[in-house]
């Protein structure tokens, strides 16, 4: 079954305050950031690939704490967790009983999840364009500035709540549309959700630091 890369989970929120001289899709996007430091909410993501053909529906839920860490669990129809701990992201799927360990810096480069969770870096990134309206939501596009960009564009929707729906492109054509509910802004969440520790029947490949009896925390 196709799984989906870690740059499409990781491409979620705005935690920081944009500029003000913005678009419609723009100033809802610093509207919704304002004052936003953790985020939880539910998922359903799509892919369809370059011919148009489209893959199974996954969803899940998501959490995020600012600045770096976040949690993105997918439920149906299959387990998967992704895990930002603020060093490293890690990528755990039960069926394969295998981690992938990446450092977070690497995993960021480049990405919308720099901009998303430090909005301060969304010009020195991306080249970002206003897409106008549709679907009934206000559309930004994050095209990458980066030599080797890890996708083709991230299309943000808005509505007059906040984020509402993600378009991803991949490098091959592949799109991954996400779309959000349930979100809800400035909840508390219990530090360990953003901490992991491998089973002990999984493979551990990638950068993998000293792990301890502990779940993984600094």
């Amino acid at each position: 079954m196709k799984r989906l890369p870690i740059v499409v989970a990781a491409c979620l929120f705005p935690l920081a305050v944009l500029a003000q001289s913005a678009g419609p899709a723009r100033a809802r996007l610093d509207a919704f950031a304002k004052g936003l430091h953790s985020l939880t909410g539910h998922f359903t993501q799509t892919l369809t690939n370059a011919d148009g053909q489209s893959g199974q529906t996954s969803s899940g839920t998501l959490a995020l704490e600012a600045p770096r860490e976040f949690r993105w669990d997918t439920q149906t129809p299959y387990k998967q967790v992704i895990v930002a701990d603020g060093r490293r992201v890690w990528l755990y799927d039960p069926s394969l009983e295998q981690v992938t360990v990446r450092k977070q810096s690497v995993e960021e480069a480049h990405s919308p999840l720099t901009v998303l969770t430090d909005v301060s870096l969304l010009d020195k990134s991306f080249k970002v364009t206003e897409e106008g309206e549709r679907d009934g939501l206000q559309w930004l596009r994050l095209t990458s500035t980066a030599k080797d960009p890890q996708f083709a564009f991230a299309d943000l929707g808005f509505d007059a709540h906040g984020l509402a729906r993600m378009i991803f492109r991949d490098q091959l054509g592949s799109t991954t549309d996400i779309r959000f509910s349930d979100l809800k802004r400035n909840v508390a969440i219990p530090p360990q959700t953003f901490s992991f520790m491998p089973p002990k029947d999984a493979d551990v490949i990638g950068d993998v630091p000293v792990l301890t009896t502990q779940p993984l925390k600094d």
